[in-house]
């Protein structure tokens, strides 16, 4: 069977996450520096992820569903902290959406397909351990692999919300100029973390032994023996 052909999606996460992440906090010191206030510095870097999603969407002509929900949820956030003015809540306002999107991670568990595989799909499909078996078909198939989606998204969706309420908490009680850097670090931080302990969790579940066809010959052998 042929490996499916490779998609740009390692390069567009990497990307996204420049512009979404790093571009802005550098941008707000920046601008602290050349003597813009808080607020107007945490503004402008709140408009780069914006302005990201309207070019993807000019160029493709659609956005994924995710980056549609992000892009939707952050306009929100900015469109807020202009209406109040409140330096803090703009401080704050990436713990909203972060908050906001592991409770669409817990959320999706229910659907056709969590989150969690809705991403990993593109970075890893037919790329890591991989017998080329497309992963829509091991999810019709397997029920450990549908397992191990839904669980994975949990973690998710339970990090993110961590990372929230740690995020929301600096940004109420932190120095105005310090916030940013120190937010911004948790991005790293808390994908390196969810990054290991789903490794951990994808090993003992199976998932690469279902992937490269050696946890499906076993299942399949054991039912011809029950049979």
């Amino acid at each position: 069977m042929t490996a499916p052909a490779p998609r740009p999606g390692g390069r567009r996460f990497l990307l996204q996450l420049l512009v979404d992440v790093a571009a802005p906090v550098a941008l707000f010191y920046v601008l602290r520096d050349l003597g813009a206030s808080t607020f107007a510095a945490l503004l402008a870097g709140a408009v780069l992820p914006v302005v990201a999603a309207g070019l993807y969407w000019l160029r493709d002509r659609r956005l994924e569903g995710m980056a549609a929900f992000m892009a939707g949820v952050m306009l929100a956030g900015m469109l807020v902290s202009l209406i109040s003015g409140g330096t803090r809540f703009m401080l704050a306002r990436d713990g909203w959406v972060t908050a906001v999107a592991g409770l669409f991670f817990l959320g999706s568990t229910a659907a056709r397909r969590p989150l969690a595989y809705l991403g990993a799909r593109p970075l890893l499909e037919g790329r890591f351990r991989s017998d080329g078996t497309p992963w829509e078909t091991l999810w019709q198939t397997e029920p450990a692999f549908r397992r191990i989606w839904r669980v994975s998204t949990v973690i998710w969706g339970l990090a993110l919300l961590a990372d929230a309420a740690a995020r929301i908490a600096l940004s109420y009680t932190l120095p105005l100029d310090t916030v940013p850097a120190l937010t911004g670090l948790l991005w790293p931080a808390t994908l390196i973390l969810l990054q290991l302990v789903n490794g951990i969790y994808y090993r003992a579940a199976g998932l690469w032994h279902l992937t490269s066809g050696r946890g499906r010959h076993t299942a399949e052998t054991a039912r011809a023996v029950r049979g």
